[in-house]
This record gives structure tokens, C-alpha cells and sequence, in this order.
């Protein structure tokens, strides 16, 4: 019996999706559902008109809406280019953060902030449900094998999601530990490319954004 072939050499776009209100007032937004913000909604066109030319086979977004009307409005240049929610691309779940400014990190969890500076990849959000780096690389991991799965070689895809999903898909990219994740950045409305070849992953363009213009000043 001949053997299967198996999906070869497959691209894959990583966008952050744009800027939210919660983005410009450092406000945690883990699996909070916050829109996108007339900025954010700027910056996906710009990205969208980025990416018109990618021949994308299909076009992947985590449930969340930000990252939906991202994904979106990149699929207006690919009408034909179905766009599917994967729950493996949501943004990590923060917990008890989620909703938190930025701030009060440093002066009201001075225990938690300790641990993640000096070994975030095991330490777990507090909080019902809330993850830890590992696991957020593990699902996303799951999910972009599993999705690679199911297209021919050669074929190239598209993945909209968050900062610590994409963070931690990259840090496996580049072969770096989690531990190492502040070393990698991943701007909002920046997409990075990745390329799957049999069971490994490798970075070929990271944190692309020299098509987001400067806001008008207001």
C-alpha cells in the first residue's frame, strides 16, 4: 500500500489583529471581547492592503472579535478565501487580570510579578481558568499542525490572533525557550511568516510592519 502524503512546506501568516481602546490605555485584554478602536480599524486596512496579493488558501481567526474584523478585513482582497474561527488562536486566558491596568501589576502583585520575570513560561495566571505560556504554545501549536494538515504543499495560510499566541508560536519557531519570549515582539497590526516543513517550524519574516502608516495627529 503506497504511503500518504503528507502536507509539505506550507506558509503561514501570523497577524496581531489592530488596536483596541484597551491597547491604548494598557489595559489587559485577555479574552475580554474589546472591538477594535477607529485606529485599530485603520490599521487592518492598511495591513489588508499588505496582504492583497497572497494567494492565501485560507484564512484563520480566533473567536474574538478583534481578531475576526482583522482577519475580515483582510479578506475583503479574497472574497473566495473561506474564513474560519479555531478556538486554538484566542489569547491566552488572563484571569483574574483580564480588565487589569497594565500598572497595578507592579504595585499591587509584586510576588507574581517576580516569578514571571524571572520564568514566565510555567507561571500560571491567577484565577478560575487562567493558562500559562506553556499551555497557550501547546494549543496554538495543536491547532496550526493540525490546520496544516488539511491543505495541499506549497499551500499558504493565514492566522489572526493575539500578542501571547503569536509570541509563543514564534518562540517555537526560532527554537528559543518560552522563559525567552520579551526577546521576540510582534507589534499590533504587524504580521510575521512562518513555514512549516514536515514537523518543524521556521521564521522567515518577523514583526512586519512598515505598512502601518502614523496616525493623522488629532
Amino acid at each position: 500500500m503506497p504511503a500518504i502524503a503528507v502536507p509539505d512546506n506550507i506558509r503561514i501568516y501570523l497577524v496581531r489583529h489592530g488596536e483596541t481602546q484597551w491597547n491604548r490605555i494598557h489595559r489587559f485584554q485577555g479574552r475580554s471581547d474589546v472591538p477594535l478602536n477607529a485606529e485599530g480599524q485603520r490599521q487592518v486596512r492598511e495591513t489588508a492592503s499588505a496582504l492583497k496579493d497572497v494567494p492565501f488558501a485560507a484564512i484563520y481567526a480566533s473567536p474574538l472579535s478583534r481578531a475576526k474584523k482583522t482577519a475580515e478585513a483582510i479578506r475583503t482582497y479574497h472574497p473566495s478565501v473561506p474564513l474560519i474561527e479555531e478556538e486554538g488562536f484566542i489569547e491566552m486566558e488572563l484571569a483574574d487580570f483580564d480588565g487589569m491596568e497594565a500598572r497595578r501589576w507592579a504595585t499591587d502583585y509584586a510576588d507574581f510579578m517576580k516569578a514571571w520575570g524571572d520564568n514566565p513560561s510555567g507561571v500560571r495566571m491567577p484565577g478560575p481558568g487562567g493558562e500559562c505560556l506553556e499551555e497557550v504554545q501547546a494549543r496554538a501549536i495543536d491547532a496550526l499542525d493540525f490546520i496544516c494538515q488539511a491543505y495541499p504543499s506549497e499551500s499558504t495560510l493565514l492566522v489572526c490572533s493575539h500578542n501571547f499566541v503569536i509570541l509563543s508560536i514564534l518562540c517555537l519557531a526560532k527554537g528559543i525557550s518560552l522563559d525567552e519570549f520579551r526577546k521576540l515582539r510582534q507589534d499590533i497590526a504587524a504580521f510575521s511568516v512562518i513555514r512549516r516543513r514536515g514537523d518543524q517550524y521556521s521564521v522567515e519574516i518577523m514583526n512586519e510592519r512598515t505598512h502601518l502608516k502614523k496616525p493623522d495627529k488629532e
